[in-house]
């Protein structure tokens, strides 16, 4: 019986930890029920004994292996259950297979093989515990200092992560308030639009008025010069006639 069996970490069969109705363990040892470290401190491991037997060496590779891979627990029903990771060697045959395993996960479930994809990097993330824990039954110190190689990619990561999030947060500010600036500028444009109208219509009107004054001031000049005209005329013939008289008047008979 196993809580998850898709993942590409090796884990031993799971084992019945006790009952809902016993009051202590039936087999196994109690173990940490959550995997996740609590705080920023990490715990320190165990310490390496001189491996002076093989029954030794299995039980420094399993404490070893629980503290970097804590075995899981569940309930089902009013059972506990504990699965651990296997202290089991990896032959070069089962290495491979897990190469062609994670290809076969990656296609199933359609794994991006470029940019961000949760589903690649969970898996590769599966793929390098399985790694470390080959690496760890063999010799534990690499297997620590794999560890922390791993816990310095995933802060590194979620750095990023906090980078990218937060980016994509401010980039979402800026296109609101960018989306907010262009509802104001579509007011103000309109708003424009309509004072123009108003603006053509007063010209059009200031156009026509012009236009009248210069037709009434022009038909007033027309008539002005007409009655200068007819004034200048009636003035000379007036002044051909009395010209015309004085000159009889002077000229001796």
């Amino acid at each position: 019986m196993s809580k998850a069996t898709d993942s590409l970490l090796r884990y031993e069969n799971a084992v019945l930890v006790r009952t809902g109705t016993e009051g202590k363990p039936t087999k196994g040892r109690p173990v940490r029920v959550s995997s996740e470290q609590h705080g920023d401190l990490m715990p320190s491991p165990p310490p390496l004994r001189e491996k002076s037997s093989s029954h030794d060496a299995a039980t420094a590779n399993q404490e070893l292996l629980d503290f970097i891979f804590p075995p899981r627990q569940w309930k089902r029903g009013n059972e506990l259950w504990m699965q651990k990771v296997s202290s089991a060697p990896c032959t070069r045959a089962e290495v491979k297979s897990l190469g062609e395993l994670l290809e076969l996960k990656l296609q199933e479930k359609q794994g991006k093989g470029m940019g961000i994809c949760p589903i690649r990097r969970e898996l590769y993330s599966q793929c390098f515990d399985e790694l470390i824990r080959q690496v760890t039954v063999t010799c534990g110190e690499r297997g620590l200092l794999l560890l922390q190689v791993r816990d310095e990619i995933q802060m590194t990561i979620g750095t990023y992560q906090t980078l990218y999030e937060s980016g994509i947060a401010f980039g979402l500010r800026q296109a609101l308030l960018a989306e907010q600036g262009k509802e104001d500028m579509i007011k103000r444009i309109s708003d424009l639009e309509d004072e123009k109208q108003d603006l053509i219509k007063q010209l059009n009107e200031q156009k026509a008025l012009c236009d009248a004054i210069e037709k009434r001031e022009a038909e007033k000049r027309r008539m002005v010069e007409k009655k200068y005209n007819h004034d200048y005329e009636s003035l000379n013939k007036s002044h051909q006639q009395l010209k015309a008289q004085l000159e009889g008047v002077i000229t001796p008979a």
